[in-house]
């Protein structure tokens, strides 16, 4: 840090002498350096630098007093007003330069890693699709799955952090890498217990979470479905060619009540049947009851089935009625 303040000041010296030879030498060249000085100095030294540099254009000022120059000066300090901030904000994470965005850009690759799926046998399918609001990097939806080291059973869970984007994604981020240690390494029938006491102990001011969590037994197409405060899946049955909402496996948030109990349902995939888990902002809107965001959102499953289910999650998340205002995340599985 300190070799950075010594070449800045010594380049703020070079163009402070190049000034006193040559008069009509524009203000703005000082401009770029005041940007990286707040890029990669402590705001203690980015302050220093930046009063050495406004030092010398008042010097320079001085000897050849015009409205630009002072119109110069003025903007220069503002500039170093902002990057000040920017140093400030910078100190706090104890980051300088690019290592910042750096750090973000690899906690948003770790986050969808977690909601990679796993390879699945012959005969079965699944996709995830997960949009953020207004398209920012975070999402306060994710999915984590997991596979059994035997490949017999596919587990997958669908999270909604309390909160959106950007303001929930370092809560999703805790909160998945915790889910991934989690799954499989639980009972399925515990899962959701084990998450919820997780999310207690993080005395998170916000620190609520809907969940649904599936345990496949990709041998049988046998499965376990439950729900913590999540809007319920849903089912295609290919025998009745009819989609079906899950309802009966509901339990509490996850984060809000001690000792909660989830129920669980249990169910089968067979052969042309498929399974939907979403959340709220696919179905939910301001001023619509969420039954009628369900019953939208099936209208638009129901073109799936004449489709095909390929690419129906990322088809069913755009075609939310929340549209880029909120979260959106689908998560698809169907047999062949």
């Amino acid at each position: 840090m300190l070799t950075w303040s010594a070449v800045l000041a010594a380049i703020g010296l070079l163009i402070f002498w190049w000034g006193l030879i040559w008069p009509q030498l524009p203000y703005s060249i000082y401009a770029p350096f005041v940007v990286i000085a707040g890029l990669y100095l402590t705001p203690v030294a980015l302050l220093l630098v930046g009063s050495t540099f406004i030092a010398e254009l008042l010097v320079l000022t001085w000897r050849t007093p015009q409205l630009p120059q002072a119109l110069a000066i003025t903007a220069l300090a503002i500039v170093i007003i902002i990057m000040s901030a920017t140093s400030r904000s910078r100190a706090r994470l104890g980051v300088q330069g690019s290592r910042g965005e750096s750090m973000f850009v690899d906690l948003r690759d770790r986050l969808r890693a977690f909601g990679e799926l796993p390879e699945l046998p012959g005969g079965w399918h699944a996709e995830t699709a997960v949009e953020s609001a207004y398209g920012q990097s975070f999402s306060g939806d994710f999915v984590v799955a997991t596979r059994s080291p035997d490949g017999r059973w596919f587990e997958v869970v669908l999270v909604d952090v309390s909160g959106k984007g950007v303001q929930a994604g370092t809560r999703s981020l805790l909160l998945s890498g915790a889910l991934g240690g989690l799954l499989g390494e639980q009972e399925p029938n515990r899962f959701l217990t084990a998450a919820n006491n997780y999310l207690l102990r993080q005395n998170w001011d916000e620190g609520f979470a809907t969940a649904v969590h599936v345990s496949i037994d990709l041998a049988t197409g046998d499965y376990t479905i439950g729900s913590a405060g999540h809007p319920p899946a849903v089912q295609f049955n290919n025998g009745s060619g009819r989609w079906e909402v899950l309802g009966e496996a509901a339990g509490p948030l996850l984060g809000v009540i001690d000792d909660a109990t989830y129920i669980r349902s249990y169910r089968r995939l067979g052969r042309g049947d498929a399974l939907v888990l979403y959340t709220d902002g696919v179905v939910e809107s301001r001023f619509r009851d969420l039954t009628v965001g369900v019953d939208r959102m099936l209208g638009a499953a129901e073109r799936l089935v004449r489709g095909g289910f390929a690419g129906g999650a990322k088809r069913l998340c755009a075609s939310a009625r929340a549209g880029e205002t909120d979260d959106r995340a689908v998560v698809m599985i169907w047999r062949d």
